[in-house]
């Protein structure tokens, strides 16, 4: 079984690599925009299923850059997205270092959801999750702001932020999975394996 990660993020293959995962990385783009009255569960469960459907369209045969991946019933395909989610409101990527900044100030001494929708498909089959964590932000001045936004760690995090970097002194606790809010929830993703290993797929869930 060959794994392939349907993502051009460090941060996703940093995080399997640490796990003793092998991958390959084959990155794919899809369509990012929300749609009207859509969950942000449903969203990111949206896209990691459409970029997974992507990546094994290149697979079996689309693009030439993914034309030595031969043996699909093979290969495994891992796709992940994920959200930073406050009163219902999506946090995307900032535009620019004064979005960063509103972003910040939003997050500042509350709490707050990370979703990340996984899925993994094999062949024909398909298996997926939502995985959700709270994270709660102690209240930040406008100097941790400046110092924080003028580093340009968050410019490319969903939220303007990074746990794994100099945010974390920004970060009293957390509840639910660690690698969630990295971008991917490592142990959902072992689960997921076995699952297809063993021939059990169970479908969508959420926790």
């Amino acid at each position: 079984m060959r794994l392939i990660l349907a993502s051009a993020s460090p941060r996703r293959a940093e995080l399997l690599r640490e796990a003793g995962f092998e991958f390959e990385i084959l990155a794919v783009e899809v369509d990012e925009t929300a749609r009207p009255g859509e969950s942000p569960q449903a969203y990111v469960r949206r896209l990691a299923t459409e970029k997974s459907a992507r990546a094994a369209e290149a697979i079996a045969g689309g693009p030439a850059k993914a034309a030595h991946y031969v043996r699909t019933d093979e290969v495994v395909v891992l796709a992940a997205d994920t959200a930073v989610v406050i009163d219902g409101e999506i946090l995307g990527k900032p535009r620019d270092d004064r979005h960063a900044a509103e972003m910040l100030r939003k997050l500042s001494g509350r709490r707050h959801e990370v979703v990340t929708g996984v899925s993994l498909r094999a062949g024909a089959s398909e298996v997926g999750q939502v995985e959700m964590s709270t994270v709660e932000f102690s209240r930040l001045g406008e100097t941790d702001v400046a110092w924080y936004v003028g580093g340009g760690e968050g410019r490319d995090k969903a939220g303007a932020y990074a746990i794994q970097g100099l945010a974390s002194r920004f970060i009293p606790r957390i509840e639910g999975s660690y690698s969630n809010v990295v971008g991917l929830p490592v142990a959902t993703v072992h689960e997921l394996l076995r699952q297809i290993a063993s021939g059990r797929y169970s479908g969508y869930s959420q926790r």
